[in-house]
């Protein structure tokens, strides 16, 4: 398949099951909301050596939260759900609750329920109080700015982490400019996140090492550099390739956000030096998911 001069590979992206939960953080201003919302997701681009993949969704006006303050919508990813209730726990404690005028929210109605204030009350040391507001409990924790408003519990729900594209490109500064605008793009779908740092990686990875401590390394089949020396699946054309990885909440979620990419770079063409799009996976062995690039774009 070829659009506007770029080739779309015959592969497919492998994703895993993942468990994942949404939270709504609030505050006075939405520079405050977004301060406690980006120490939260920080260090989480992997859960092979964070323990989660998280990222801020997007930005919510007053109108859209349960206290009518701006607010940031940031999700959490794991691979099971007692590492979710920790990291959820822990981020919040330290990166929320610390945030000036900060307050917290559920963002997922159904699922199972997990604590998000459940346990940080404590730290109210007894002054704490609570509220059930329409079936659901908040915690007013007092702090030296006030008070931290938090709800009880949030939901989480089985979700696909994995997603990805790969894009291969003439230049270092071609594929990052096209990397750019397709993370623009695909932020704007909902349900998804893109945990990467401005949501794309240059350090894709194969399973396994010649080194056995390693589970992961350099995945050399698409190393510009390696070309000479490895099994390469470069042409001789290019000299960059960047990844962008797709966690969201269901399949649906993942190819609309993989064909906005797509479509992305296709727009760029050619001519600007995105030469193909191709996608990793490990054969079918690691993950039930697979996204073929070439049926997304026929549906």
């Amino acid at each position: 398949m070829i659009i506007n001069g770029v080739m779309i590979d015959h592969t497919f992206a492998e994703a895993f099951p993942m468990k994942a939960t949404r939270v709504i953080i609030t505050a006075q201003t939405e520079q405050w909301a977004f301060n406690a919302a980006k120490s939260m997701t920080g260090f989480a681009t992997s859960v092979i050596g964070c323990g989660c993949e998280a990222d801020i969704e997007c930005f919510l006006k007053p109108s859209e939260t349960p206290d009518g303050r701006p607010g940031v919508s940031a999700m959490l990813f794991t691979m099971g759900a007692k590492s979710l209730v920790k990291q959820l726990e822990t981020r919040a404690g330290q990166s929320v609750l610390t945030s000036p005028t900060s307050a917290l929210f559920s963002g997922i109605d159904g699922g199972i329920r997990i604590p998000l204030g459940k346990n940080l009350r404590y730290f109210g040391d007894g002054f704490q109080t609570s509220k059930v507001i329409n079936d659901n409990r908040y915690w007013r924790i007092p702090v030296m700015d006030g008070e931290f408003l938090v709800e009880e519990t949030t939901g989480q729900v089985n979700a696909i982490g994995g997603g990805n594209l790969l894009i291969l490109a003439e230049s270092e500064a071609d594929a990052l400019e096209a990397c750019e605008k397709a993370v623009l793009e695909m932020r704007k779908v909902a349900n998804i996140i893109l945990p990467f740092p401005g949501g794309v990686v240059r350090s894709g990875s194969k399973v396994g090492s010649k080194y056995p401590a390693l589970t992961a390394s350099t995945n050399d089949a698409f190393c510009p550099t390696l070309k000479g020396i490895t099994k390469s699946e470069l042409s001789p054309e290019i000299e960059s390739v960047m990844e962008i990885v797709i966690d969201g909440l269901t399949e649906a979620d993942i190819k609309k956000a993989m064909k906005v990419g797509i479509e992305t770079f296709c727009s760029i063409g050619a001519y600007n030096g995105v030469k193909r799009i191709s996608a990793g996976n490990y054969g079918g062995k690691l993950g039930p998911y697979h996204f073929h690039l070439q049926e997304i774009m026929n549906d």
